[in-house]
């Protein structure tokens, strides 16, 4: 067998080849490549931590604008409102001990200018067809009816279930419509003002929004009552805009309804 001659490459390492043969490549220590993987991994962590320091403020305060322009929304534009926390006794202006304000179940009360209530605005989400549909809307207890519906964040098929909030007819049942809703299919309603028909090829998206509303309401029904019976009136300086929760507010498209 012809012995292959060694020859050297740049860097001074021996490699067995030369020009009669494949050369191999140079070989790299293990504590070596540990450490330029370590250097890597430490540069590319850092810059997540920077990245996510820079935007994750912005992205907070979208959150609260949107969410603070919802309230307005379903709740036809009141003067002021305030943030009351869900507690085991009821509603309350102040959080329960340990809470996290910002994560915290809350609704917010709107009231005129006046300072008279006009009524509560609820979050609530359920899984549609894709994904968790989040809504926001406006009850007002003394009647017992919804002063408006938006969705805050849909995935469900685009041209089908996103009509939920694209569908201006449909979003427009839920102003004055009695609780608890009726879900029904189009055109086979009965004039019931808690009939809200559902749009066709999207029935599991229209139910989730309306079964969202209801369920909300059956657990909340009672404290919400017992907060208006108390005589709310409207608090002296406008609420801190940061105690409103994080809420996804993207619409987006998805598949399937």
């Amino acid at each position: 067998m012809k012995e292959l001659p060694t020859v050297r490459n740049e860097d001074g390492v021996a490699e067995v080849g030369g020009s009669d043969g494949p050369p191999r490549q140079p070989e790299v220590s293990s504590p070596r490549l540990m450490a330029t993987l370590a250097i890597a991994g430490g540069l590319a962590g850092l810059v997540i931590v920077l990245v996510f320091g820079w935007a994750d403020p912005q992205i907070r305060a979208h959150r609260a604008a949107a969410l603070r322009a919802a309230v307005n929304e379903v709740l036809g534009s009141p003067a002021t409102y305030q943030a009351l926390y869900v507690t085991a006794d009821g509603l309350s202006a102040e959080p329960p001990a340990g809470a996290d304000t910002v994560t915290a179940d809350k609704v917010f009360l709107g009231f005129d200018a006046e300072g008279a209530p006009v009524g509560y605005a609820v979050t609530g989400a359920e899984p549609g067809y894709q994904d968790l549909i989040h809504l926001i809307f406006g009850y007002d207890p003394a009647e017992e009816r919804l002063l408006g519906m938006k969705v805050l964040e849909s995935k469900e098929t685009p041209g089908l279930g996103d009509k939920i909030f694209k569908d201006a007819d449909f979003v427009a049942e839920f102003d004055g419509a009695q609780t608890p809703l009726i879900g029904v299919k189009a055109n086979e309603g009965t004039g019931d003002p808690s009939e809200v028909d559902m749009i066709t090829g999207a029935t599991i998206s229209s139910r989730t929004v309306i079964g969202t509303i209801n369920n909300r309401l059956e657990s909340l029904a009672t404290a919400i009552a017992s907060h208006a019976a108390s005589g709310p009136t409207a608090p002296e300086a406008p609420p801190d805009s940061s105690a409103a929760p994080a809420a996804a507010v993207a619409v987006e498209g998805g598949e399937g309804t």
